[in-house]
């Protein structure tokens, strides 16, 4: 966490158009990322001199030695309001002009501190620690790749289990229990369980709607362990339904595996992540289904199910090594069905690693219900 630290002190030297003292760091997932925190309502002070101050109340004292035991930190008592403890710590600090992260404080927050600290200098940021947190460090490597193998493992338990007696919303709680027993702290955002034709909707939510008849299914989901992501996606289908027998079905499933497979053969440090969306858009439209595929190719993660890079058309950034994204295309045809597969992958120097191996071949995608 020092070395984090450190990196975000850099960048607050090396700024040009600003002479702040210190950045204060308001935003919950980035005060975790740079001191350990996992409590809430707490921010950063990052000085010049590298001094870096929690500040936070009483209610974490323990959890803050605990956690982060040599940070330094500022615990206010329950008759001091957060904007007051930061006006003494400043106060204290005599720092003149502090840095923001602009995309995380309201209008009235900031015009709140500057009722309360009217000599201070107020500098806008955006985007430094969430800059920090693209490339990800080997410890966080380490959780994602166990985030992963918990997800992976509770597709492997409960699939087998699935009846046709059970609903959408009947199969998201057995995923979700079975994660939280392998030791994840929940989903890292709400599964998509979606029985066709729901999933040619991309943002699905499960229902009551029974697996009575059904013919294919769509699961996307991923496990938080340590406060990581992971992020998955399979579509299955009845082995001997009419679904599967599908000349149209079959053709759609081999194209969008052979986009994704398209698509990782590009991922590379230094890749372009608009080449990377454009060579698995290039298969689907080559198959004449470009208009089924309505959404970019795949995006970072992290602390955050959805952080930078974002690869798509419009996409501009460059991929790193250490990044870590998801492959996901996919074609949709309202009223019939849906298919999308998604793997998590890290970049490398040289190329990538799939960090997720759950079969995805069209005979790996039947189920017996």
């Amino acid at each position: 966490m020092e070395s984090r630290i450190d990196r975000l002190r850099d960048r607050l030297l090396a700024e040009k158009d600003s002479e702040a003292d210190a950045i204060l760091v308001t935003d919950e997932v980035n005060v975790r990322y740079l001191s350990g925190f996992t409590g809430d309502s707490s921010w950063l002070l990052v000085q010049r001199d590298g001094k870096a101050t929690l500040l936070s109340d009483r209610r974490y004292e323990t959890q803050i030695a605990s956690e982060c035991p040599t940070l330094n930190a500022a615990v206010r008592p329950p008759t001091q309001k957060m904007p007051e403890l930061l006006q003494e710590v400043v106060t204290d600090a005599r720092l003149g002009e502090v840095a923001f992260e602009a995309e995380h404080v309201t209008v009235a927050q900031l015009a709140g501190w500057r009722d309360l600290l009217k000599d201070m200098a107020w500098t806008q940021t955006a985007g430094w620690v969430e800059t920090l947190r693209l490339v990800k460090d080997a410890s966080e490597l380490e959780i994602i790749q166990r985030s992963i193998d918990v997800a992976q493992r509770t597709f492997r338990s409960v699939v087998p289990k699935i009846t046709r007696r059970m609903t959408e919303r009947d199969i998201a709680h057995e995923f979700e229990a079975t994660m939280r027993h392998l030791g994840a702290e929940g989903f890292s955002f709400d599964a998509i369980i979606a029985v066709q034709p729901s999933g040619a909707l991309p943002h699905y939510r499960p229902a009551d709607t029974s697996l009575d008849r059904c013919q294919g299914l769509l699961i996307d989901w991923g496990a938080s362990v340590d406060g990581y992501c992971s992020d998955l996606t399979r579509t299955l289908h009845v082995a001997d339904g009419n679904l599967a027998s599908s000349d149209r079905y079959r053709r759609a499933y081999e194209t969008v595996l052979s986009a994704q497979l398209a698509a990782i053969d590009c991922i590379a440090g230094g890749a372009k992540a608009r080449d990377v969306d454009t060579a698995a858009r290039s298969v689907i439209d080559a198959a004449g289904l470009g208009d089924a595929f309505k959404h970019g190719l795949g995006h970072g993660f992290g602390l955050q199910i959805h952080e930078s890079p974002r690869m798509g058309p419009l996409a501009e950034e460059t991929l790193l090594p250490g990044m870590v994204v998801t492959v996901e295309p996919g074609v949709y045809f309202e009223g019939e069905f849906g298919i999308r597969l998604e793997d998590d992958v890290l970049v490398t120097e040289t190329g990538c690693r799939v960090l997720s191996d759950l079969p995805k071949g069209l005979s790996d995608s039947a189920v017996f219900l």
